[in-house]
């Protein structure tokens, strides 16, 4: 019976078979359910084909949620402060990429401004969109646009390398100022982590079988 019940909580497109390749050796299988918390390998090589990770769509959700809250506190609260010789200087992350725009590295502002601020919300935005309605069965306006242009954005997602920069820059820094860390900076280190946890927390695979079946397919 548990079997039976874990197999149901991916529900399958109508007809078949289904099929999977392996992504390292093009092997073709039969894609057949797997209970909770399983993956299926390939019998070629043993790469992994896909999982059914437990509670996806709930974890998805429930990181996602968490992370565009954590947004809120990174863009309005100080990233950073810097006291050079009696000179306070205060910065946001918004603020970071103004300033770069302003000092005359508008690429370098821009780019910031793009992949840790624009992307992620895009990123986290369309998880809560698309996943939050599939825990219902249901299929949110655009559901599969939505979906494909967060398969676009996910790998411009660059939190981690913008915040290992920081912390190699404030590190420089600190010999010739004193430096505090900001509620945002603390938030950013938490949105790190609810990212990766979102994008983790399901399987491609299934999520495209969920929105077909959640379509009627």
């Amino acid at each position: 019976m548990r079997t039976r019940l874990s197999i149901l909580t991916w529900p399958k497109p109508k007809g078949g078979p289904h099929h999977a390749i392996c992504h390292y050796c093009d092997t073709v299988h039969v894609a057949e359910p797997i209970p909770e918390g399983s993956r299926a390998n390939c019998i070629l090589c043993g790469a992994t084909l896909f999982q059914n990770r437990p509670a996806s769509l709930a974890r998805v959700t429930s990181f996602s949620l968490t992370a565009l809250l954590l947004m809120l506190v990174v863009h309005t609260a100080p990233f950073v402060s810097m006291d050079a010789g009696g000179m306070w200087t205060e910065l946001t992350l918004p603020g970071a990429a103004k300033a770069l725009i302003d000092d005359g590295t508008p690429l370098v502002g821009f780019g910031v401004a793009l992949f840790t601020i624009v992307t992620p919300l895009i990123l986290a935005g369309g998880l809560v969109y698309v996943c939050g309605p599939l825990m219902l069965g249901r299929l949110a306006p655009g559901a599969m646009f939505v979906t494909r242009w967060m398969s676009r954005s996910e790998p411009w997602n660059m939190i981690e390398v913008f915040l290992l920069g920081v912390l190699v820059s404030l590190l420089k820094l600190g010999k010739v100022a004193e430096l505090h860390f900001g509620i945002g900076f603390w938030a950013f280190a938490g949105l790190m982590f609810c990212m990766a946890g979102a994008v983790a927390a399901i399987d491609k695979r299934e999520l495209w079988d969920r929105l077909e079946v959640a379509r009627g397919g």
